[in-house]
């Protein structure tokens, strides 16, 4: 029976297994995509690589803590800039990551698409860090809403509980997977990292009924409205792809 949030202890302290896997998911996530870069004729350099992840790196920072800060609106005028910087939620981080990508890339003028080598490393590393928020249980806000599915789960606090962040570990070796196998040669740079963005977002706007939430504005929680922004972009930017590609063919 494991006892939530899980902890270990390690001369003497007590550590919360999630936090030893956080970092874990951010040296494994880097590692492989150096071993994917040296492995390819890299069409950016490494300056404007590096230009590129700084940028990855500021807008997730914000926009993790932005879009957390938004998930309970109700809550937001007792927030403490403490507080607010200490909650964070992966769809903002995603979600302000592509937008620093995005001018950074406007700024240093970088045409080439970069985001196909990151898919496996996020991926991989979203793995590691799911089963960190699991270990967490309740403590955690990544729980689900009280269930008779036969998948419940008592995450801590007595109730049988969608184990919400089992069911996207499930889903993200499955997305691992179908990048790791397909081959994707004839694609476009950047084309792959967009279908995993709205592969990813679709499940995510899913998800959040299953779990408690509070709504933003019109029916949808903030982390829903970030997948509807990811997700609408990217599908309009495949429709316009397909429909030129459709156009040039028929010539």
């Amino acid at each position: 029976m494991i006892q939530f949030p899980v902890q270990f202890s390690f001369l003497g302290t007590n550590f919360y297994l999630h936090n030893v896997l956080e970092f874990l998911a951010f040296f494994v996530g880097m590692r492989i995509y150096y071993y994917q870069k040296r492995k390819i004729t890299d069409q950016i350099s490494n300056q404007h690589r590096l230009w590129i992840l700084i940028g990855a790196m500021i807008g997730a920072l914000i926009g993790s803590r932005v879009v957390a800060l938004l998930e309970n609106p109700s809550t937001i005028g007792q927030q403490t800039w403490l507080t607010f910087y200490q909650n964070k939620t992966v769809a903002g981080g995603f979600l302000g990551g592509i937008f620093g990508v995005e001018l950074v890339k406007k700024i240093i003028n970088e045409k080439q698409n970069s985001g196909d080598l990151y898919v496996i490393p996020m991926i991989v590393a979203l793995i590691i860090g799911r089963i960190g928020c699991f270990s967490m249980g309740v403590a955690e806000p990544t729980f689900g809403n009280k269930t008779t599915f036969f998948m419940g789960l008592n995450l801590g606090d007595g109730i049988l509980r969608h184990p919400t962040s089992l069911y996207e570990i499930i889903y993200l070796l499955l997305l691992l997977l179908f990048f790791s196998t397909y081959r994707f040669n004839q694609w476009p740079h950047g084309n792959v990292f967009k279908l995993w963005m709205s592969l990813y977002f679709l499940y995510r706007f899913v998800i959040e009924y299953l779990k408690p939430h509070e709504v933003l504005g019109f029916g949808f929680s903030s982390i829903q409205w970030c997948s509807i922004i990811i997700f609408t972009h990217y599908t309009i930017y495949y429709l316009l792809y397909f429909y030129k590609n459709k156009k040039l063919s028929a010539k």
